[in-house]
C-alpha cells in the first residue's frame, strides 16, 4: 500500500498576512475618517466663531498692515476687555468697519501722556510695547485727557502718529467714545501674508477685569493641520502596505520549493 502527500505551492496559506492586511486596512480608514472629522469640523467651527477682514488702513501697524487678511472672533461688546484689538462700526467715525485697540472702558480715566510720556490709565502708566511712529516713544504726539462714560470704549491705534482715532473726536459726545454695541468682532489672528497670532498685551493685566482670554484661532488651526497630517498618513497607508506585502509574498515564493514531495511506504 502506498501514500502519497503534497505541500507547498497553490495549496498553502501564508501565516496570518490576511489578517494583518485587513487590521491595516481598518486602522488606516479609521485614521483618516478622524483627519476628515478634525479637517472638516475645525473649518466649520471656524466659520461659526470667526469672519474675516480686511485692514483698511496703516493705523493700527505694526500690530496688523494695510491689507492684512485677519480672523476676528464674533463677540458681544459686552466681552471687550482692554488691550483687544476690535472691529467696529460708528456713525460719528465714518460709519465704516475700522480696527482699533481698546484702551479705556466705562468709567477710565485716559490720559496721555505722563513724564515718562507713557499714556496712563486712572493714574497707571500702560507699557506698550506695540504702539510706533512718535518720536522719543511718546505714546500720543499731543497731550490729551478724556472720562469714559458708562458703557463706552476709548480706542487708539498702535501707529500713533497716523491714526485718527478717539484723540480726533474728543469734541464728540463721550468724548471720543463708542459704544460698546459698535463692536463687531475682536481679532485674534493674521492669516495673509504674514500669519501669527494676536497675544493679550500684558500692560492692562493689572487693571480691574484683566484682559481678555485668547480665542480658539490656535484648537481651530492646529485641528486643521493635524486633520489634514491624518488624512495624508491614512491614505499613504494602503499602497506602502501593499508594496510591503508584495515584496513579502515575492520573498517567500523564492524560498520554497516549487515542486512536489512524494512519500512512499508499503506494508
Amino acid at each position: 500500500m502506498s501514500g502519497t502527500g503534497r505541500t507547498g505551492g497553490t495549496g498553502r496559506t501564508g501565516p496570518g498576512n490576511g489578517g494583518h492586511g485587513r487590521l491595516g486596512s481598518v486602522l488606516s480608514g479609521l485614521v483618516v475618517a478622524v483627519g476628515c472629522a478634525l479637517f472638516l469640523g475645525g473649518f466649520v467651527w471656524g466659520a461659526v466663531e470667526y469672519r474675516p477682514y480686511t485692514v483698511p488702513t496703516d493705523s493700527m501697524s505694526p500690530t496688523v498692515r494695510a491689507g492684512d487678511r485677519v480672523l476676528a472672533q464674533r463677540i458681544s461688546g459686552d466681552a471687550v476687555r482692554r488691550g483687544d484689538v476690535v472691529v467696529f462700526r460708528d456713525k460719528q467715525w465714518g460709519d465704516s468697519p475700522m480696527v482699533k485697540r481698546v484702551v479705556g472702558v466705562g468709567g477710565d480715566k485716559v490720559a496721555c501722556c505722563d513724564p515718562g510720556g507713557r499714556l496712563t490709565v486712572n493714574g497707571r502708566p500702560i507699557a506698550e510695547p506695540y504702539a510706533a511712529g512718535l518720536p522719543g516713544g511718546r505714546a500720543s504726539g499731543a497731550d490729551f485727557d478724556a472720562t469714559v462714560p458708562a458703557g463706552q470704549l476709548f480706542l487708539l491705534g498702535d501707529q500713533r502718529n497716523v491714526s485718527l482715532d478717539s484723540r480726533v473726536h474728543l469734541e464728540d459726545p463721550g468724548q471720543g467714545s463708542v459704544p460698546r454695541s459698535a463692536v463687531d468682532a475682536r481679532v485674534d489672528a493674521v492669516i495673509w501674508p504674514s500669519p501669527g497670532f494676536l497675544g493679550r498685551p500684558a500692560g492692562f493685566a493689572a487693571l480691574p477685569g484683566g484682559v481678555s482670554q485668547a480665542g480658539p484661532a490656535r484648537v481651530l488651526v492646529g485641528a486643521v493641520v493635524l486633520g489634514a497630517v491624518l488624512i495624508m498618513v491614512g491614505a499613504a497607508y494602503g499602497p506602502v502596505a501593499e508594496r510591503r506585502a508584495k515584496r513579502r509574498r515575492a520573498r517567500g515564493g523564492a524560498g520554497r520549493p516549487g515542486g512536489r514531495v512524494t512519500a512512499r511506504g508499503g506494508v
